[in-house]
């Protein structure tokens, strides 16, 4: 089969399109004839090793563990393992599978739901990363009610757009930030204030948030609180700045280290691929709630490419590769 392979850390010059042999499945995985697969940030840091704390968080100290990149993925079942039971051959699926820019890669059953009746399979591949992301900084760590007010700050990117509207489907009053270009896009998708951070600023408004789900931001701690009301939510999803060794991680450990002395709680967490959420989303999806925003598709050959136009940040919804 056809894949991208990288053996050792480096820009995107270190990605090569091989034919290479397909992956085995083992008796809990499923092989997936791969369709389609998403891009998201973190195949940005997994690729150059950057910040150098995630390679000895297990990615591999000297070079990446996994040679195939991706982790977002669509397409149909291809075999399967011989503990599977809820999938056989022909299923359509999305998920999450390591080495996802490949013709065909494995996943594990547990990772793995039924793709959406109503999403083509470049729709679906945008869901997994972003949309837990989204879903579990929202719920499980801004606790957000109906009623509140909720900021999302980096509203028309991958994990902004899904954001969003989760925020919508939850019932709370929405601000989306972002760019000039793309306010639009972001009110389209039920926002019922758009900053433009080019003109305004979050603290300028006199609006005072519930809930701030700050996607890849870098401001500082101190100028977020301030938009925060008396006892409200900061929930951190990544950082894009800091340094090599700790990337955007310090600014998350201040946080967890000043909510003690603080009327505010603030949050860092990192998605987990969770079947039910996977399948929470999957509803969500099908009752039209939530919609899958794809604002670019490459071709396998030029995941590259795709990598390079998101760490750009001027990405609008997800990145997607066709296979």
């Amino acid at each position: 089969m056809k894949a991208i392979v990288q053996d050792t850390y480096g820009s995107a010059d270190v990605l090569e399109l091989r034919d290479i042999d397909r992956p085995e499945v083992g008796d809990d995985e499923v092989l997936l004839r791969v369709h389609a697969a998403g891009v998201d940030r973190g195949v940005w840091h997994v690729m150059t090793g950057l910040p150098y704390l995630i390679r000895i968080m297990g990615y591999g100290l000297r070079a990446p563990k996994t040679s195939v990149p991706g982790n977002d993925v669509a397409g149909r079942v291809e075999a399967v393992g011989k503990n599977v039971t809820q999938f056989e051959a022909g299923d359509e699926v999305f998920g999450l599978c390591h080495g996802a820019f490949a013709e065909y890669a494995s996943a594990r059953e547990d990772k793995l739901v039924p793709k959406p009746a109503n999403l083509g399979f470049e729709q679906a591949a945008a869901v997994p990363v972003s949309a837990l992301t989204a879903l579990q900084g929202l719920r499980d760590h801004g606790e957000v009610e109906a009623g509140q007010t909720v900021i999302i700050i980096g509203a028309s990117g991958g994990v902004g757009t899904f954001a969003v509207q989760l925020a919508k489907a939850f019932g709370a009053e929405v601000t989306g930030v972002c760019s000039t270009a793309k306010v639009d896009l972001v009110r389209s998708l039920g926002a019922e204030h758009v900053i433009d951070y080019t003109r305004d600023e979050i603290t300028q408004t006199g609006q005072r948030y519930d809930l701030i789900l700050d996607i890849g931001g870098n401001r500082r701690l101190s100028h977020l609180r301030r938009a925060l009301t008396p006892r409200g939510t900061l929930v951190i999803v990544g950082g894009e700045e800091g340094g090599r060794w700790l990337g955007g991680v310090d600014r998350l450990l201040r946080a967890i280290m000043l909510t003690p002395f603080v009327g505010h709680t603030l949050r860092m967490f990192v998605a987990k691929g969770k079947k039910e959420d996977l399948r929470f989303l999957k509803d969500q999806i099908e009752a039209g709630k939530v919609t899958p925003v794809v604002g670019r598709t490459y071709p396998l050959s030029e995941v590259p490419e795709a990598i390079g136009y998101l760490q750009e940040g001027h990405a609008r919804g997800k990145v997607v590769i066709t296979v």
